[in-house]
């Protein structure tokens, strides 16, 4: 046994070895060379033309689409405050986030904007509905104020001829109109042609005249008073010296008849 594994093991190393003889002895294989002259060279010939960009070419990339670095808005005065107070309620109310400390905040500032331009409207309405529109537009505001809280309430008590000669005296021509046309609605009041009541109105008088002649004067009053009165503007002499004569005539006329 032993001298057959050594005649095998003879017989493999001498295979290994011619093996290696022919790899020595084995030529490279042969490499054909190309040499190429100056008359190989092709020369470009061709004209190169140079490009240039146009002086205002980046006005065709403005585009949002070509804006690839988004900058971040800069914040407002009033974007501030929101996040300071955002962050004080959330130090006082332990909100979960900021974010949720900002939402309720331009919640709750929106929602008192909302009350205080509710509140002023109501204001304005109730003015005008009480007959106070003047206060907030007009230039004589606490003397129209003090005329229909204290004179209309007292109207059946007033000497009103003493109080036009005052304000005559004092230059105030269209306070004295007001006088002369109240003074002429107690006159009215006093001989039963009307009904006297603060909440009633110019056409409420009107209405309650029977007689067309007494219809037409009142009607004209009535004008000349809201021209006059409600106007904010001063009369001049001739004005108030024709107005104060018809107001004259229409109270002798109410308080004969």
């Amino acid at each position: 046994m032993n001298r057959i594994f050594f005649i095998l093991s003879f017989l493999f190393f001498c295979s290994i070895s011619n093996a290696q003889d022919s790899l020595a002895t084995a030529e490279p294989p042969k490499i054909d060379t190309v040499k190429y002259t100056e008359k190989d060279i092709q020369i470009d010939s061709s004209t190169v033309e140079a490009k240039t960009f146009s002086k205002d070419f980046k006005k065709k990339y403005t585009d949002p689409d070509f804006v690839y670095e988004q900058k971040m808005p800069e914040k407002g005065l009033w974007q501030r405050f929101l996040e300071w107070l955002a962050r004080l309620f959330e130090r006082w109310f332990h909100f979960e986030s900021a974010e949720s400390s900002f939402n309720f905040v331009s919640f709750f500032v929106k929602t008192i904007a909302v009350l205080i331009i509710v509140f002023v409207i109501y204001l304005i309405v109730k003015a005008i509905i009480d007959k106070e529109g003047q206060w907030i537009f007009g230039k004589n505001a606490n003397k129209r104020n003090l005329y229909y809280s204290d004179i209309e309430k007292n109207i059946h008590l007033l000497d009103f001829d003493k109080l036009i000669k005052e304000s005559i005296q004092s230059g105030e021509k269209r306070v004295a109109i007001r006088y002369y046309y109240l003074w002429l609605l107690k006159v009215m009041a006093q001989n039963h042609y009307i009904e006297w009541d603060i909440e009633k109105t110019n056409s409420d008088y009107l209405y309650e005249l029977q007689r067309p002649a007494h219809k037409e004067e009142f009607t004209y009053l009535s004008y000349l008073y809201n021209y006059i009165w409600y106007g904010e503007f001063e009369i001049d002499e001739t004005s108030f010296s024709k107005a104060q004569n018809r107001f004259k005539n229409a109270i002798k006329t109410f308080s004969n008849e």
